[in-house]
């Protein structure tokens, strides 16, 4: 059994995509206090950079800019990754996009631009770092990949937001089937956040989120911390038996109705 304390993730290398904002941001600080060795990637460049920086004052934490909503920008990650660490301890797949406009206006853009990213990004960034997260794992201490997904992929979500829910659900299903298929040497679980403060849940919590807060069980939405923590949990020996698990984190509002 490893000597690490039960929610320990001192000196594990985590890389978190979309990690420069949002839940990304709330999981990649909470790694980088709890003194992991973290790398964030994002589309933007700058803005990667600037977050890094601004991580790196209370922890350790690099800036690896990609574009993974494309196989090919899957594959340069990797490699930028593989560049600099000879083993990967966590994967988050945390970038993601969402498209609401009312269904007549859904088109091909509306639906390859949210798989592309939400799914199929999630699948080629994952296989092309096993490599590194098979490296990683010893014994009693698998790698661990955590797969963003969505409430909206278990319940029928308020906005017509078509295909981020169904390239949620499908988030989900893919990581049942990575956690199958790359045991024992790697877990695969997903988190499903509910109603938390960022860019892509503005639009709904300025027109909901008062209603969102009082009609939920624990009468708030989510704050930073809490998706720190499940994060943590499964990336710690804590959460070292958990594998294909999708793990709600949303006040009950999916699970409590």
């Amino acid at each position: 059994m490893s000597d690490r304390g039960l929610f320990d993730v001192k000196g594990k290398v985590v890389l978190v995509t979309g990690g420069s904002r949002g839940i990304g941001l709330m999981i990649a600080r909470g790694f980088v206090e709890g003194g992991a060795k973290v790398y964030i990637s994002s589309r933007k460049a700058e803005v990667c950079d600037q977050v890094a920086a601004d991580l790196s004052a209370v922890g350790e934490c690099s800036s690896l800019p990609a574009d993974v909503s494309t196989e090919d920008g899957c594959r340069g990650l990797a490699a930028a990754l593989a560049d600099r660490e000879p083993a990967l301890h966590v994967l988050v797949n945390n970038a993601g996009a969402t498209w609401g406009v009312p269904i007549e206006e859904h088109n091909d853009t509306s639906w390859d631009r949210v798989l592309d990213l939400n799914v199929k990004g999630v699948f080629h960034l994952t296989k092309f770092l096993l490599p590194q997260l098979r490296a990683a794992a010893i014994d009693d201490d698998p790698a661990r990949v955590i797969n963003i997904g969505s409430i909206d992929g278990i319940q029928v979500p308020i906005m017509e937001t078509f295909s981020y829910s169904a390239s949620k659900a499908a988030v989900h299903q893919l990581t049942r089937h990575l956690a199958r298929s790359l045991a024992p040497t790697i877990t695969v679980n997903a988190v499903a956040p509910g109603p938390f403060e960022s860019k892509m849940m503005a639009a709904t919590l300025e027109a909901f989120g008062d209603q969102i807060a009082k009609t939920a069980p624990m009468r708030r939405i989510g704050r930073p911390d809490d998706m720190a923590g499940v994060a943590i949990y499964l990336a710690s020996r804590a959460g070292a038996y958990v594998t294909g698990a999708v793990i709600p984190v949303d006040g009950g509002i999916a699970t409590c109705k």
